[in-house]
């Protein structure tokens, strides 16, 4: 079988899609039509990739692990170093593409939804790079645990709006990012940080988070004579640094593949493994694994890490799962933090709360392979923005 999704119509079998008001259909019929004739244009390619090797800082180093290889007793760990993107993560891969589509549409306004504040940050970052004004939306609680960030975003120039409403979580701030831009068609731009929400965004924001299984593929070639490692592993709440660095890769059946959720307090507790634990639903915009109670109501997700917080997941993720192309794996804040230190001990790498539970997976992933399998975890943020929270709660 090929893998070859969305279809015409933005659907991933059964999931994706797009529900949502009737006063975005237009924009969202030009926000398809912008990024696909942006997508075949050399000239945009050719300005999108210079921002990425200027700006951003690409390549990303795909780094040898040893250490953290041999106190897991086998494989050979790589690590894809997102954490060294500007700004701290993967999420400007996304914003530096989104916002050159904004501005071919003349959008002169630019909201963005954020948990960890990373995607917040990279939007904020960008908006700054091209002087467009920025609103962010931010759960109360994510503001708090991640005050870092929101200082952040206020000194590149964003107005950050906390959000009251139900969990003041990730999942509330997209709720008023929408509700927002159903207010402000006409010049604003939502730029959402993951492959989540109403097509063609799953699409898109994978298309720029390409970027990092395709320069996987280069860098093992270099190091060893490969283009495919044996095995992939990365984190996943919404599901964009996860899907960047499978989607190139999909095709390629040798090469196993793990998403890893949070099981937060545990999956008989609260949780926010939507893969693992949730029903087939639609929310904000796309049809896909949900939390959901009994009558169909979003149920509250939880995590120690702000960035997989989210009752939700990205389409293509479900669609993988129901095809058996990707295992998920979950694992509690607990191991999380573990994962933290044994990072920060073995390698001298302090990774993000979210990257901490692919750390933490790899005990249950290294047995079951090959020795001396491949192994490439994709490092998808730094710590910094997490240290109050670790320090909490170590």
């Amino acid at each position: 079988m090929i893998y070859n999704a969305p279809d015409r119509k933005g659907r991933f079998g059964p999931y994706g899609g797009a529900y949502i008001p009737e006063i975005l259909v237009p924009e969202l019929d030009a926000l398809r039509v912008a990024f696909e004739e942006s997508w075949q244009d050399a000239e945009f390619h050719v300005q999108y990739q210079d921002l990425l090797k200027t700006y951003v800082g690409r390549p990303t180093a795909l780094t040898p692990a040893n250490r953290l290889s041999e106190a897991l007793g086998g494989g050979h760990i790589l690590l894809k170093r997102e954490d060294l993107c500007h700004t701290g993560a993967h999420k400007i891969n996304n914003t530096i593409g989104q916002i050159l589509l904004a501005r071919k549409m003349g959008k002169t306004r630019i909201i963005a939804e954020t948990g960890a504040g990373q995607h917040g940050v990279a939007t904020a970052t960008v908006a700054a790079r091209f002087g467009l004004q920025c609103v962010v939306y931010m759960g109360v609680e994510d503001t708090e645990r991640q005050a870092l960030n929101v200082a952040r975003m206020q000194l590149l120039g964003a107005e950050v709006r906390p959000v009251t409403s139900g969990s003041q979580t990730l999942k509330d701030a997209t709720n008023e990012a929408i509700r927002d831009w159903v207010s402000n068609p006409t010049d604003t731009f939502y730029i959402i940080g993951s492959v989540v929400g109403p097509h063609p965004y799953p699409m898109m924001v994978r298309s720029f988070h390409n970027v990092i299984g395709e320069e996987v593929k280069r860098q093992l070639n270099e190091l060893t004579d490969r283009n495919t490692p044996d095995v992939l592993v990365a984190c996943v709440g919404g599901g964009s640094n996860a899907i960047g660095l499978f989607y190139p890769f999909i095709n390629h059946p040798e090469v196993q593949m793990f998403g890893v959720e949070a099981a937060g307090e545990g999956l008989d507790g609260r949780h926010a493994a939507t893969l693992t634990r949730g029903a087939m639903g639609v929310l904000h915009g796309a049809m896909s694994y949900l939390l959901q109670d009994d009558d169909g109501q979003i149920e509250l997700a939880h995590s120690i890490s702000a960035g997989l917080d989210y009752p939700g997941v990205g389409p293509e993720h479900s669609w993988l799962k129901d095809l058996g192309r990707v295992t998920y794996l979950t694992e509690t804040d607990k191991n999380a933090l573990a994962g933290v230190e044994l990072l920060s001990r073995t390698e001298g790498i302090i990774p993000a709360l979210e990257t901490a539970h692919a750390i933490a997976a790899l005990k249950k992933i290294v047995p079951q392979v090959a020795p001396d399998s491949i192994i490439v975890v994709n490092c998808s943020g730094r710590g910094d923005k997490d240290m109050q929270t670790i320090m909490d709660n170590l």
